[in-house]
C-alpha cells in the first residue's frame, strides 16, 4: 500500500479533503521519522515496533564475477 492509497482511504473514511488527508499522512510519517532519528523506539500497538539498529558492515560478493 502506498502513501497515496493510505491518504485516499483516510479521505473516504473521514470525509477530509484530498490535500488535508495527504497532509495528515505526511505529518504522521514525519513524526515517526523524527522520533527514529532521535533514537526513540516507535511502537504502534497492533501494527509493529520500529527502531534503528546499528549493524556491522559486511563484504558483498557479485554472483556473476565471484
Amino acid at each position: 500500500m502506498t502513501k497515496a492509497e493510505v491518504a485516499n482511504l483516510l479521505m473516504e473514511r473521514t470525509g477530509l479533503g484530498r490535500a488535508e488527508s495527504y497532509a495528515v499522512v505526511e505529518a504522521f510519517l514525519e513524526s515517526v521519522k523524527t522520533a527514529l532519528q532521535q533514537g526513540e523506539k516507535v511502537s504502534l500497538v497492533g501494527f509493529g515496533t520500529f527502531q534503528i539498529k546499528e549493524k556491522n558492515a559486511r563484504n558483498g560478493r557479485n554472483p556473476r564475477t565471484g
